[in-house]
């Protein structure tokens, strides 16, 4: 029985026992393990029914945590440390020789993504537990990321030991993940940390080919690449211009689309910061109310780029991908 706690000792011992404990981050609850466990690190991939080819993020209390003992950090690695730590930014970056990390967490390969994360309730885990913790998001693997305690007790109840609630989630959206590991800088995945403002602080960043459905099934370089990903049950149709009665809207901006069985918006002032911290809860609610009253699929009206909408449009992308 997964139980739903509040005290962060309680919830560092479970892990410090090699126990999976779901707990919250500024960007989405985490499904955490001690990432220096092999045992603890595949039951996060049996709890999650996660693709052991999908690399997980460790968390860390400080950078020295990663930077001292797991990763190799070139100057790059340490400048945007002081910028965007604690923060929603996970960098990819060589292991170190030595590195105690399980090789599972990374995938098996010879890098490792690394991020420390700004809630109050996780920096005192972390710090509580002392060792580095993987941590995915909370929730299946492919369906839409949890940003409330009872978002993880809806998957994952009975699969792990204990959800530490932290209340919703204020970013909403998972880390950007940056690849600094091979020389150039590579945006993997966008997230929390508008690319713009990487790019202030280190230079231009590429952006990594589309990968195709062979490649997808092979060790990703980050958490969040697979071509379907974050989906509700039911399937969700983008850039909606109309919508009917048969379809629930997960509408944009202070003009919803008229005619819709169910709706969620995401920002009616047009925000793209607040539309990022309701996307998951809006999918979640939208694909919940959608089933209850029958309706075939979630139309997504568009968001611009703008902000943190690129890594809204990536999500949704993903989330009405083929499956």
């Amino acid at each position: 029985m997964t139980r739903l706690i509040t005290e962060v000792a309680e919830a560092a011992a479970l892990l410090r026992a090699g126990e999976l404990v779901a707990f919250p981050t500024e960007t989405v609850y985490g499904l955490g393990a001690d990432a220096r466990d092999g045992r603890a690190v595949a039951a996060v991939f049996a709890a999650k029914g996660r693709p052991q080819f999908n690399p997980l993020i460790c968390h860390f209390a400080r950078a020295e945590g990663a930077f001292d003992e797991e990763v190799v950090a070139d100057e790059r690695a340490r400048e945007l440390a002081r910028r965007f730590w604690p923060g929603p930014l996970t960098l990819v970056l060589p292991r170190r020789p030595g590195c105690r990390v399980d090789l599972l967490a990374g995938a098996g390969l010879d890098t490792l993504a690394v991020r420390v994360p700004a809630h109050p309730l996780a920096l005192d885990l972390l710090r509580l537990v002392d060792r580095p913790v993987a941590a995915p998001s909370a929730n299946r693997s492919g369906g839409v990321s949890p940003t409330t305690a009872a978002h993880v007790l809806e998957g994952l109840s009975g699969r792990i030991a204990a959800v530490l609630d932290g209340g919703p989630c204020a970013v909403g959206v998972e880390s950007t993940v940056l690849d600094l590991s091979a020389g150039g800088a590579v945006l993997l995945r966008p997230g929390g940390v508008p690319v713009e403002a990487i790019e202030a602080a280190i230079g231009p960043v590429g952006r990594p080919i589309p990968l195709t459905a062979g490649e997808a099934t092979r060790s990703l370089r980050s958490p969040g690449m697979l071509l379907s990903h974050y989906a509700p049950s039911l399937p969700v149709r983008l850039d909606a211009q109309v919508v009917t009665a048969e379809e629930a809207l997960l509408a944009f901006g202070p003009h919803p689309l008229p005619g819709a069985g169910a709706l969620w918006n995401l920002s009616p002032a047009g925000d793209t910061q607040e539309a990022a911290a309701r996307l998951f809860a809006g999918l979640h609610w939208l694909d919940a109310e959608g089933r209850r009253l029958g309706l075939k699929r979630i139309a997504a009206m568009a968001v611009p780029e703008t902000g943190l909408g690129a890594a809204i449009n990536d999500r949704l992308a993903r989330a009405a991908a083929p499956r």
